[in-house]
């Protein structure tokens, strides 16, 4: 009974009810649900456009309006037309409604470090956490195109960086590789990739163009561990050959190391066919190609 996982999941739930005052009727002391208040914070994040606040928080119109008149009638927010639609709502904070935001905030992130400091595993419950947060959101994963030295696109590629120090017998250092420059993944020579699930970088994904003008590399495929086995990397390969196609490019190349087992099987099942080196990069034993 007690290894059911449904039960287990179930208890899960309720923990993070209890822990998060989900159902507290003054959610974190300031006098409002926890819907209004995620309304709110989805504004202070930039949120502003009505629709996209709804289908980010997947809530249905009419609540929505409801949780937004009240957050006007409080003086929170001021509710406006789309200059460039009239048809479409968009929300702002007032002076005051910032100010709640801020207060929310400090609050939450005084509790997020408080459950941080008083357990023993702290590296762990995160790790978990972080696996939960992707599982719970997977669908709304995202696939932005940014410049590789985005925030973002840095912080997937450090943390790319360190997993290949780890996994390669010899260890990684980036500065003897064939690191790319960024504008050669950049339009219109190439793109970068940033998988985001809650504004967290979890995935990246490079195509950097060769002066031929009809072939590029994939380069920097990274998924992080706790989204590994969703079909994130094989959709950011499927985004990549249509990129590639849409510059015109026919001919894709790739290498990868053989300590990568999970890449190396899943760029064969994708159809790419191994091939001699064709750089003198000193990581890589493996090489790749794919006709598009």
């Amino acid at each position: 009974m007690y290894d059911d996982p449904v039960l287990r999941l179930r208890r899960f739930q309720r923990a993070v009810t209890t822990e998060t005052g989900a159902l507290d009727g003054s959610f974190l002391g300031r006098g409002r649900p926890l819907g209004a208040a995620r309304v709110l914070n989805a504004i202070g994040r930039g949120r502003q456009d009505v629709a996209a606040i709804r289908a980010d928080l997947e809530l249905d119109s009419g609540l929505l309006s409801r949780l937004l008149r009240g957050l006007e009638a409080e003086g929170l927010i001021a509710m406006t037309a789309d200059p460039g639609d009239a048809r479409r709502r968009r929300a702002r904070l007032t002076e005051a409604g910032r100010a709640e935001f801020d207060a929310y905030e400090a609050i939450a992130d005084d509790r997020a470090r408080a459950l941080l400091d008083r357990h023993p595993q702290r590296q762990a419950l995160l790790e978990a956490m972080d696996l939960i947060a992707t599982a719970f959101g997977r669908d709304r994963i995202a696939l932005r195109e940014v410049d590789p030295r985005d925030p973002a696109a840095l912080h997937c590629l450090g943390q790319y960086y360190g997993e290949l120090a780890r996994r390669f017998a010899r260890g990684f250092d980036v500065s003897l590789s064939c690191d790319p420059e960024a504008a050669d993944m950049m339009p219109p020579r190439g793109v970068f990739l940033v998988a985001v699930a809650e504004d967290m970088p979890i995935g990246c994904a490079g195509l950097k163009g060769r002066p031929d003008g009809t072939s590029a590399e994939v380069k920097r495929v990274w998924v992080a561990p706790s989204a590994r086995g969703l079909g994130l990397a094989r959709r950011m390969m499927d985004r990549i050959e249509d990129c590639a196609r849409a510059q015109g490019r026919a001919r894709l190349l790739l290498d990868t190391n053989s300590a990568l087992r999970e890449a190396v099987a899943l760029y064969r099942r994708l159809g790419w066919t191994a091939i001699p080196r064709f750089n003198d990069d000193p990581y890589p034993d493996l090489f790749f190609e794919k006709r598009l």
